[in-house]
């Protein structure tokens, strides 16, 4: 790519500098000579995205569950919590909207908070999530969440290890303390792999309409790949536990992915006239504990 065409991309093309110059070989490759539906990953479990009309098919039928869903909630003024995290251009927002499209939006949130505030940098590092917690009869979806610390911010270096430190000493009894008050708890973490991720890039790059998705942070992170593999190991190491337990969702494929995410959150609770073979247990193979994680 020239560079007078790199300097017409976001951040001067720096997407397409490193898939050219930095990326693995072995990736670029594999990138390159993958077709739109194929898998770029060799170690995801299937090599072709989902037909999309299976996976429309399957989708019509979850919509329908998750306002039954909705209306459990509602009912029973039940209140649950889901948390999505992942590296960036995992899915989180394609998985959040799939959750949401057809449910009461007065009912159901997203929340997803900017950077903190000078203020809120001097509060209990948990106050300004908690400010966002469910009533009773709602749903609330974060879009990134206290998990920030874990990950993100170790990665870039804007937390002290001791404050990091504190946060995995704090962070199992904050989360003991949501779900022993009656909070429906679910920690989705949407795993993509390395290829797809520099894949997902390049199309937001050159789409105009997907560039304002792109960010610094994002091009600055396709450099710490290894830094982010480590940080997410520790952190399930440090914070998988079973009254708060990770959901590990392989998003290569983003349709797989949204609908092992939406059946593991319906699959785990007997609503009201439930239809048990569209609110199944989500795909092994994709969806699981920690142990199904690939950096």
């Amino acid at each position: 790519m020239s560079k007078k065409h790199h300097d017409s991309l976001p951040f001067d093309g720096a997407v397409s500098k490193f898939f050219e110059t930095e990326a693995p070989k072995k990736l670029r490759k594999r990138i390159e000579a993958a077709s739109k539906n194929q898998i770029v990953s060799d170690t995801y479990p299937y090599t072709e995205r989902m037909p999309k009309e299976e996976y429309e098919h399957i989708m019509a039928k979850l919509q329908i569950e998750l306002v039954k869903f909705q209306s459990w909630v509602r009912d029973t003024k039940s209140r649950v919590v889901i948390v999505f995290e992942g590296r960036d251009a995992s899915g989180k927002g394609g998985t959040i909207k799939r959750f949401r499209e057809n449910l009461n939006p007065r009912r159901a949130r997203v929340v997803a908070l900017t950077k903190p505030s000078d203020r809120e940098r001097t509060q209990f590092y948990f106050q300004r999530y908690m400010e966002h917690m469910p009533a009773a009869g709602e749903i609330v979806l974060f879009d990134r969440s206290w998990y920030n610390r874990a990950v993100v911010e170790k990665v870039f270096g804007f937390c002290e290890e001791e404050e990091r430190e504190r946060f995995f000493q704090q962070v199992p009894g904050f989360e003991r303390a949501l779900v022993e008050d009656g909070i429906f708890l679910y920690k989705l973490w949407l795993n993509v792999g390395q290829g797809e991720q520099i894949r997902r890039f390049l199309d937001r790059e050159r789409d105009p309409l997907k560039q304002w998705k792109l960010s610094e942070i994002d091009v600055e992170g396709l450099r710490r790949w290894d830094s982010y593999s480590s940080a997410i190991q520790e952190t399930f190491a440090r914070s998988h536990r079973n009254t708060a337990p990770w959901t590990i969702v392989r998003s290569d494929d983003k349709r797989r992915a949204r609908i092992a995410a939406i059946r593991h959150v319906l699959s785990s609770i007997s609503y009201t006239r439930q239809d048990v073979e569209v609110a199944a247990l989500p795909d092994h193979l994709i969806c699981g504990g920690p142990d199904i994680w690939h950096a």
